[in-house]
C-alpha cells in the first residue's frame, strides 16, 4: 500500500496543522495510509517557506509534494510565474499552493513540466475541496519514475559523428524554436544553493530543466533521442546532446544507452520509458515529438501523469491503441501537451505546422 508521511513542521502552526488534518482524512478516504516513520513513506508531505530547509530524499523514488501557505492570489499575474521558481526551490516534485483562509481555501497545483491548475469552487463544502484536491494528486502519488540511465561506451566509431536520422533531430528542434514552441531550459542553479544543486545531481543525474523532446527510429529495436536539460534548439553532439536508446531493463527500472568511448554522457530525456513503448508495441512508428502545447478537437489522457513515469507511457500507449493510425496520431497529454507520431519528424513537423497553438489548456 502507498504511504504517506508529513514533516513535523506541519504541527507548527495552526493553518498547516489544520491543512493536514483534512488531507489526511481524505488520502486515507482515498486508500493511502499514514505511517510515523519516514523511511516507510514512499510520499512525503513538506511545507514550503523561506524558513525551511528542502526535505532530503534518500532515493529518486521517494514523492515529494510541496505544500505552501500564502494569504491571496494575484489575479493578475499567471500562476506558474507566481510559484514556478518557489517550487524548484523546494526540490518538489509537485507543489500545492494553499491561499486564503481555513474556511475557504483555494488551492492550486504547480508540475515540473510547467503546468498549474487552480482548484477553487464556492459550490463545495470544505471536504468536497479536499476530495477535489486528493483526487487531483492521487495519480501522482502513485505513479513510477523510471528515470535511471545504465550508459555502455560500446557505440560505433561509425556513429559518433551521427547520422542523417540524427540531423533530422537536429533541424527539427531549430524548427520548433522558430515557431516559439521550446520555452528557454529553465536555470536550476540560479536558484538552488550549490549543496542542493549537488543533491538533485547526485539523486537524479540532472544539471536543469528543459522541455519537450524529440526521437527517431534507428535500427533493432534501437531509437535515437534527445538528451535531458539541453537546448532542443542545439542538438549536435552524439552522447551529449542525442543518445541511442537500446533497451529497457525491467528488472532494474533503467534505460539502456550507447554512447561513444572516453565520453562523459548526458542523461537521455526523461520520457525515454514513454517513446521506447511507443517504439516496441507500434514498430511502423519512425519519431516521435513531445512538446508543451496544444492542437484542438484531440484525444486527451484522463490524468496528468509525471514525466517519466510508467503510468504515463501506459497510457499515451493505450491511447494511441484507439487511434485510426497509430503510426500518425496526435495525443494530448492533460495539463502538459502533445505527443506526436509520424515517418520522420519532417513528416510530424509537416502535419502540426498550422494546427498547433502554444498554449496548454488546464483543466
Amino acid at each position: 500500500m502507498d504511504q504517506f508521511w508529513f514533516t513535523p513542521s506541519f504541527q507548527e502552526n495552526p493553518i498547516a496543522k489544520d491543512f493536514q488534518s483534512r488531507l489526511v482524512h481524505s488520502l486515507l478516504e482515498a486508500g493511502f495510509a499514514l505511517t510515523s516513520q519516514v523511511e516507510n513513506a514512499n510520499v512525503v508531505f513538506q511545507i514550503v517557506n523561506d524558513k525551511t530547509r528542502p526535505f532530503r530524499r534518500q532515493h529518486y523514488a521517494v514523492y515529494v509534494i510541496g505544500v505552501s501557505f500564502v494569504p491571496t492570489l494575484d489575479p493578475h499575474y499567471d500562476l506558474l510565474k507566481q510559484f514556478y521558481s518557489t517550487h524548484i526551490r523546494s526540490l518538489s516534485n509537485i507543489l500545492i499552493v494553499v491561499a486564503g483562509s481555513l474556511d475557504d481555501p483555494t488551492f492550486v497545483i504547480t508540475t515540473l513540466e510547467r503546468g498549474a491548475v487552480l482548484l477553487s469552487s464556492q459550490e463545495n463544502t470544505l471536504e468536497q475541496r479536499y476530495q477535489k484536491l486528493v483526487d487531483r494528486i492521487a495519480p501522482l502519488m502513485r505513479s513510477h519514475l523510471i528515470i535511471r540511465n545504465h550508459f555502455h561506451p560500446d557505440l560505433q566509431p561509425s556513429l559518433w559523428n551521427g547520422t542523417r536520422h540524427t540531423s533530422s533531430l537536429s533541424r527539427a528542434g531549430q524548427i520548433l524554436e522558430s515557431w516559439d514552441l521550446l520555452p528557454a531550459p529553465f536555470p536550476m542553479e540560479d536558484y538552488l544553493s550549490a549543496e542542493d544543486m549537488a543533491h538533485v545531481r547526485r539523486l537524479f543525474g540532472i544539471g536543469g530543466l528543459s522541455y519537450g523532446n524529440l526521437s527517431v527510429r534507428h535500427e533493432d529495436g534501437s531509437f535515437w533521442m534527445s538528451a535531458s536539460g539541453v537546448d532542443k534548439s542545439r542538438l549536435h553532439d552524439i552522447g551529449r546532446d542525442i543518445l541511442l536508446v537500446t533497451g529497457f531493463d525491467v528488472a532494474d527500472e533503467s534505460i539502456h544507452l550507447s554512447v561513444p568511448e572516453n565520453l562523459t554522457p548526458r542523461r537521455v530525456s526523461v520520457d525515454a520509458i514513454e517513446h521506447w513503448k511507443i517504439y516496441q508495441q507500434y514498430p511502423q512508428v519512425g519519431a516521435i515529438i513531445h512538446v508543451h502545447a496544444w492542437m484542438p478537437g484531440i484525444v486527451a489522457t484522463e490524468f496528468n501523469y509525471p514525466c517519466g513515469s510508467k503510468e504515463l507511457a501506459d497510457e499515451v500507449a493505450k491511447q494511441l491503441a484507439f487511434a485510426d493510425d497509430p503510426a500518425h496520431a496526435v495525443i494530448g497529454l492533460k495539463n502538459h501537451g502533445l505527443t506526436i507520431t509520424g515517418d520522420s519528424p519532417e513528416e510530424i513537423l509537416s502535419r502540426i505546422h498550422d494546427r498547433v497553438v502554444r498554449q496548454v489548456p488546464m483543466q
